[in-house]
């Protein structure tokens, strides 16, 4: 995960880190203390780190003020600063530089920032400018900024123009990029085109691709339910057999993909841990059909991967 940087980049993360999901209480609040509790589950497993509030997290969904007490509680918590890339992308710029003045304040240094993604067209200057704007105001060279890429889901993408801009201004701070896009020749295009970078993947059926192509790993979604298998898959990569790993992570994929993903991986991590408290999101998203859902675990069984951890190998918060 980490160690001599002998790669050029300015960053040493690398390897398999999740998306994780984000558990809520009763009352709709971040439920912290579950959380720690699937992180420490999933360093078992074999993740290397963890990357609360991405779109997997619903960050878009939690106040600046709820992300600050949830990184607070991790550390707190026993989950260590340098195993953290956290999302602090938000619509207010001003939002997106507090979170990043905290998470520095609190010695998490690496995190994962959308472009602002209300106004459409604005071009490579004015998202350059934007992240710009937050590297400037969170003012600590000690700052790792990944880009994040995934216009499907926000509207608005990280084109190569601007990335080169942030490189040229910023080349220590701007670390690398989250490709979530899952479009394997815009991620080769990133790839050969930003050596300098460190490039992550969202996709998991890509990581073999990318890491032979000089990509550093993943960072997904699906690690929050078969972290061993994405463990495997990021530890394999480019050797034999990998394919059928491809192969078992694609039929896992295909029925949380074909539905909303963020409720799909909550009820399938419910079912995985026997924890209906799991299943809660954020207003607006709601929670699958009890019909939709018997299917969805009927699906995701059948492929016959194990998904999550026994409850013996779990770790309490």
């Amino acid at each position: 995960m980490t160690g001599p940087n002998m790669t050029g980049k300015s960053d040493t993360a690398r390897g398999l880190w999740t998306a994780t999901l984000t558990p809520l209480t009763a009352d709709g609040a971040v439920d912290n203390r579950k959380l720690i509790g699937h992180v420490k589950s999933l360093f078992a497993a074999g993740i290397d780190g963890v990357t609360p509030f991405g779109t997997t997290g619903e960050g878009q969904s939690f106040s600046v003020a709820e992300r600050k007490a949830t990184l607070d509680a991790l550390l707190k918590g026993g989950v260590p600063a340098d195993r953290i890339v956290v999302g602090i992308g938000c619509a207010a710029l001003p939002d997106a530089t507090e979170l990043a003045r905290h998470a520095l304040s609190v010695g998490v240094v690496r995190m994962l920032m959308l472009p602002p993604f209300f106004f459409k067209g604005v071009g490579d200057e004015g998202i350059a400018n934007a992240f710009g704007r937050v590297i400037d105001g969170a003012g600590d060279a000690r700052m790792r900024l990944y880009l994040y890429h995934i216009p499907q889901v926000c509207g608005v993408g990280v084109p190569h123009g601007a990335i080169a801009k942030l490189v040229e201004a910023y080349p220590r701070v701007v670390a690398g990029i989250k490709d979530s896009a899952a479009d394997w020749p815009h991620t080769l295009s990133l790839l050969r085109q930003f050596p300098m970078l460190s490039i992550f993947v969202g996709a998991e059926h890509h990581v073999p691709q990318a890491m032979a192509n000089g990509g550093v790993g993943t960072i997904c979604g699906m690690a929050n339910l078969v972290p061993r298998l994405m463990r495997r898959i990021v530890d394999t990569a480019g050797q034999p057999g990998n394919d059928a790993l491809i192969r078992t992570i694609e039929a896992l994929v295909a029925p949380v993909g074909s539905r909303p993903f963020i409720a799909a991986s909550k009820a399938t991590l419910a079912h995985a841990t026997g924890d209906a408290g799991w299943k809660a999101a954020r207003p607006p998203l709601a929670l699958l059909a009890a019909d939709d859902e018997r299917a969805l675990i009927a699906a995701m069984t059948a492929v016959g991967e194990p998904l999550y951890l026994a409850a013996a190998e779990r770790v309490p918060a």
